[in-house]
C-alpha cells in the first residue's frame, strides 16, 4: 500500500498546539526508512469539497474568519484544508493511505456537527469528500479514539453507505452514543484493551451487509493507542489485527489519517495496520 503524502501539509502551524507539523513528518522519515514509497496529491478542488461541505462553510475557511478554540482560522488554511481533502481522494482511487493533515472526520456540513461546541482540528471532511468523489457503496470504519461526529452528519441515512465507528464513550465530541439508521455507533470503556476491542470489532463488522459494500474506507485515527490522548488501551500490535480483521471482508480499502498525536506512535500504527491489510 502506497503513502499519500506532501511536504507541504507541514507548512501549518499554531505555537503549544497539540496538531503539530511533527507528528505527519517524523512518522513519514520512519515509514520512509522502512521502504515506503509515496505519491505527491494534488488539493481538492472546491467543487469536491462542495460535494460534501455548504458554500457558507467553504467561504469561512478560505477566508480563514471563524472563530473555535481548538481549530483556528488563518488566511491560508483553505490551501492546507483542500490538500489534505485532496489526498484522501488520491488514496481511494489508488488504494493508499493518506499521511497528510489536518484530520477531517468532526468537520460536519456546516462546520460543527451535532452539536459539537469546536471542530476538533478538523477543516472540511476529508474521508466524507474522498467518498462522495469515489462514488462507490462504501463502508467507512472509524477507528480513531473520538467519534467522527462530523462524518455521521454528512452520511446518515446516505443509502450507498454504512458508518461504523468505536471510540471512547466519554470523550469528546460526546456523540455517538447510539446506532442510529446505517450509522452504527460502539462507545467503549477508557481501558477497553485489544481483546474487547477487536471482538467489539468483529461484533461491528459481522452488521454491515457485505454484499451492499465494494470499498472500505478507514478513518485511520490512533489516539485509541494506549500510549495517546484518547487511549482505549490498544497496543501497536493490536492495529496488525485490525487490518487482518478488515482484510477478512474481501474488499478495496484505502486509509485516511484522522488523530494520533505521537509521531513514533502513528508511524508503528501505520506500518502495522499496513501489514495486516495486506497478510504479512
Amino acid at each position: 500500500m502506497q503513502l499519500v503524502y506532501s511536504s507541504r501539509c507541514l507548512g501549518y502551524s499554531y505555537k503549544m498546539h497539540i496538531e503539530k507539523p511533527e507528528r505527519v513528518a517524523d512518522a513519514f522519515e520512519i515509514l520512509a526508512s522502512r521502504g515506503y514509497s509515496y505519491v505527491e496529491p494534488t488539493p481538492a478542488s472546491e467543487e469536491d469539497v462542495l460535494r460534501v461541505h455548504t458554500r457558507r462553510w467553504l467561504e469561512e475557511v478560505k477566508n480563514g474568519d471563524f472563530c473555535d478554540q481548538d481549530t483556528p482560522g488563518s488566511e491560508d488554511i483553505f490551501s492546507y484544508a483542500r490538500l489534505s481533502a485532496g489526498g484522501a481522494i488520491l488514496a481511494a482511487k489508488i488504494g493508499g493511505f493518506s499521511l497528510l493533515r489536518p484530520p477531517g472526520h468532526h468537520a460536519g456540513r456546516d462546520g460543527r456537527a451535532l452539536g459539537a461546541k469546536t471542530l476538533g482540528f478538523c477543516y472540511f471532511n476529508n474521508v466524507a469528500i474522498a467518498v462522495k468523489c469515489l462514488g462507490r457503496p462504501t463502508l467507512i470504519l472509524d477507528i480513531d479514539g473520538h467519534h467522527g461526529n462530523g462524518t455521521q452528519e454528512i452520511f446518515l441515512g446516505d443509502p450507498q453507505v454504512t458508518y461504523v465507528s468505536l471510540h471512547g464513550g466519554i470523550d469528546f465530541p460526546w456523540t455517538g452514543m447510539e446506532s442510529e439508521r446505517n450509522c452504527l455507533n460502539f462507545p467503549l470503556a477508557a481501558k477497553t484493551g485489544n481483546e474487547t476491542y477487536l471482538r467489539v470489532l468483529d461484533s461491528a463488522l459481522s452488521l454491515v451487509d457485505a454484499d451492499k459494500v465494494e470499498t472500505i474506507a478507514i478513518s485511520a485515527g490512533f489516539d485509541a493507542h494506549e500510549g495517546d490522548i484518547a487511549s482505549l488501551g490498544l497496543s501497536s500490535e493490536c492495529y496488525r489485527k485490525i487490518g487482518e480483521r478488515i482484510r477478512r471482508e474481501g474488499k478495496k480499502v484505502f486509509c485516511v489519517l484522522e488523530g494520533g498525536y505521537s509521531s513514533k506512535i502513528i508511524a508503528e500504527c501505520v506500518h502495522n495496520l499496513i501489514q495486516g491489510l495486506e497478510g504479512k
